[in-house]
């Protein structure tokens, strides 16, 4: 694998964004990423998006919007990319390609989304065309309702986990108190996690609405090199893994993350690391059940005992191996095509020493997972500071 490096970043505010304007949304992502890397747009060979849509915008075709937004951009080449809720990491790898092909030196890609544009049910059914339509189209709860039927049959068949979600949703709500970025700065606390309440309703199965990520509005940028530049600061791919997965949840266990697990473990054999040579992990914690599970994927606890991961405090930020240090998905937020980027984003910054009052001390080394759908397409990179 050619050496790719990241070179700048930039991260809009996520939340519910009704007045801000998409093209807006895409400068105040890109300007500071550009700056960061020391760059001007006539410095980029080639843009990358990631945009989910399916429906939030009247306006697709979005790869163009970059140049709408900044008209320096205007004979730059673009292309979008879609990948359901791993959009913005189909988007980096489509970038990471093109250098290691020696077509591009220097890469932008951004991810965006602005989902709050639709009623909450049309919200539901949007998201669940990332679903097995033919199967699962018409879950009561839209993909909540999907991640729901996981939940309860992981309960059926380990036992009662509702501690272990309460906490995964406490620890991530208490790290994003941290993040600027992030859609809810709000430190619930396990109890309010853990009891059903008129604030923290069921929504589907066992999950209440704090085990559940937000709806949210946003963009993030990346600003991706073949080579460092002197005096920028920069992260370096050790390892980059795709693996997919059936889409309906009838041909697989729905209650273990099979592709997720060989995602992890071919991207650690490529890195030729352990789990331990990692400070932290950013994982894609769409609901707090996909956190558990995805413990298990990773390998920090045999299939049905994820739970002891969180409860014995492994993942907290003063644990063996933080995981969402940024807050997650939980409580970061959740737009679909931002999501990938702004998970390598955060972990750019801590691995810079740039996170602030997120920073893990002495983050070296760390990974991103992100996937579509119900564990369907799994990314995995594994990121070192150099």
């Amino acid at each position: 694998m050619h050496p790719s490096y990241i070179i700048g970043w930039g991260h809009t505010p996520f939340g519910k964004h009704d007045n801000l304007d998409v093209e807006q949304m895409l400068r105040d992502a890109v300007e500071p990423a550009l700056a960061a890397a020391g760059l001007a747009p006539e410095d980029i060979d080639g843009i990358f998006v990631g945009h989910f849509n399916g429906g939030f915008l009247r306006q697709d075709f979005s790869a163009a919007l970059v140049a709408q937004a900044m008209p320096a951009f205007r004979h730059t080449p673009a292309v979008r990319m879609e990948n359901a809720c791993a959009t913005g990491s189909a988007a980096i790898w489509a970038a990471l390609d093109a250098l290691g092909a020696g077509r591009m030196k220097r890469v932008l890609v951004v991810g965006f989304e602005k989902m709050n544009t639709l009623p909450g049910p049309q919200i539901g059914e949007t998201l669940l065309k990332c679903s097995y339509v033919k199967e699962e189209g018409d879950t009561p709860g839209g993909f909540a309702g999907v991640f729901g039927q996981i939940a309860s049959g992981y309960f059926d068949r380990f036992g009662d986990q509702s501690d272990a979600l309460a906490a995964i949703s406490a620890k991530n709500h208490s790290n994003g108190m941290r993040n600027p970025y992030a859609h809810m700065r709000r430190d619930l606390g396990f109890d309010f996690c853990r009891t059903p309440s008129d604030k923290n309703p069921f929504v589907a199965g066992p999950l209440k609405r704090s085990d559940c990520s937000l709806v949210s509005d946003g963009a993030a940028a990346l600003v991706l090199s073949r080579e460092q530049i002197a005096g920028v600061n920069s992260v370096r791919w050790v390892s980059r893994t795709q693996v997919n997965e059936f889409l309906p949840l009838s041909r697989r266990d729905p209650t273990r993350f099979e592709g997720a697990a060989l995602t992890w473990q071919r991207g650690l054999d490529a890195a030729q690391l352990s789990l331990d040579a990692l400070q932290f992990v950013e994982t894609h914690d769409c609901f707090t059940i996909a956190e558990l599970l995805e413990y298990e994927a990773m390998g920090l606890a045999p299939h049905g005992q994820g739970a002891q991961v969180i409860l014995e405090g492994v993942t907290t930020r003063g644990g063996t191996l933080p995981v969402n240090p940024s807050g997650g998905l939980k409580s970061r937020g959740h737009p679909i095509g931002a999501t990938g980027v702004s998970q390598h984003v955060m972990a750019a910054m801590q691995l810079t020493g740039q996170a602030g009052d997120m920073q893990i001390a002495n983050a070296r080394r760390g990974a991103v997972f992100n996937m579509g759908g119900a564990a369907v397409a799994n990314y995995l990179s594994i990121l070192e500071a150099v």
